[in-house]
């Protein structure tokens, strides 16, 4: 993920192709999982918009410091959730999910562009070596 984020410098449609190859990479690689896609943030709104993804379709745009994937890209940090009905002011994009792992795309100035957002259908299904697998992309 290092890798590509540090290309960020690239036109839109660079960043779109190689997310999208990422988004499909990873959804082939991860076993139960129910959606799995990439949201991008917008500086101007200041949310994050929705990018490349794999599953079912999902919210177009979340405030920054909203639900885990606001949460994580305002706070510059993986979030794993075992149980996403647990977490205050969880967005429900779709009702299947049960878990979720979010893990924020940062640039090489420190600058968080995005998140990395996975969910599935079973309760607990994330892991620290999960979240450790997916910070390494």
């Amino acid at each position: 993920m290092q890798e590509l984020i540090a290309g960020w410098d690239g036109s839109l449609q660079w960043r779109y192709a190689h997310l999208a190859n990422a988004a499909a990479l990873l959804w082939e690689e991860t076993e139960g999982i129910n959606w799995l896609g990439f949201y991008l943030i917008d500086k101007e709104t200041d949310k994050l918009i929705l990018g490349p993804f794999q599953g079912k379709a999902a919210c177009t745009e979340i405030p920054i410091g909203k639900g885990v994937c606001g949460t994580s890209a305002k706070l510059k940090q993986s979030i794993l959730v075992p149980d996403v009905h647990a977490f205050e002011g969880h967005i429900a994009c779709d009702s299947a999910s049960r878990s979720e792992l979010v893990v924020p795309l940062i640039d090489s100035t420190g600058e968080v562009v995005g998140v990395l957002d996975v969910d599935s259908p079973m309760t607990g299904r994330f892991t620290e070596e999960d979240r450790e697998r997916f910070e390494r992309y």
